[in-house]
């Protein structure tokens, strides 16, 4: 890892460890003191806790999970380094038999301290929330085949020859041999179908704009081919 700058010096570590409800706290100095005890701190709160508990000569670390950057954004204008660690990585480096809060703490700090944190890429804002457009759009295209596998699972069922206009037909599946109940389940699949593909529509179109501006750079544009692979 990179040496801190004398600008940039130490004074104490902490670790946050996120759950789905709360954040595990916890912070040492360098010779592995408690400098603030191991404590839970509800989620709802811990903007609260942190612009009262944290401040610069203070190191950070997390682990990745689905709420760290938000944790992050709250975190890094407040410290003097934030660290994000790959969870993974961080497992196979410190794994031990006793899995508590306490104990998982206890090793965030000792890397932490060691400074040999596995970390991973911090992307900028416009970066993250592309991904996350580019995540939502993949389960709407996920959304439609589940609906599509369904309809086609209904033709394979009554050994149904589809017609010239596609699954999407709705005159032709009212005009198949199917009971009152399959064509209730028919006409609310493509009806949801119909929104799915909408919103997909109206989503590829705001990232083709976004695409076209100078803020979103490369990054943006890797990111729409790799949307583009998953159609």
């Amino acid at each position: 890892m990179k040496a801190q700058p004398e600008s940039r010096t130490i004074h104490r570590y902490v670790a946050l460890d996120l759950h789905k409800e709360y954040v595990m706290t916890g912070a040492m100095n360098a010779a592995q003191e408690w400098g603030l005890r191991p404590r839970k701190v509800e989620m709802m709160r811990f903007r609260e806790w942190a612009a009262a508990n944290l401040r610069q000569g203070d190191a950070v670390i997390l682990e990745t999970t689905g709420n760290v950057w938000d944790i992050y954004d709250i975190v890094a204008p407040l410290v003097t380094r934030t660290v994000v660690a790959h969870a993974g990585a961080v497992r196979q480096i410190a794994e031990g038999r006793v899995k508590t809060d306490t104990e998982d703490l206890k090793r965030l700090l000792r890397l932490l301290i060691a400074d040999i944190v596995p970390e991973v890429w911090v992307p900028p804002a416009h970066v993250r929330e592309l991904r996350g457009l580019i995540s939502y759009r993949n389960r709407l295209v996920k959304t439609s085949t589940m609906i599509r596998n369904r309809l086609h699972s209904l033709l394979h069922r009554h050994n149904l020859k589809l017609g010239e206009n596609g699954l999407t037909d709705a005159e032709w599946w009212e005009s198949q041999p199917l009971s009152a109940l399959e064509k209730l389940q028919v006409r609310q699949e493509l009806a949801l179908l119909s929104r799915v593909e909408q919103s997909k529509a109206k989503l590829e179109t705001e990232l083709a704009k976004m695409s076209m501006s100078a803020e979103w750079g490369k990054s943006a544009v890797r990111l729409l081919q790799l949307l583009v692979c998953h159609r």
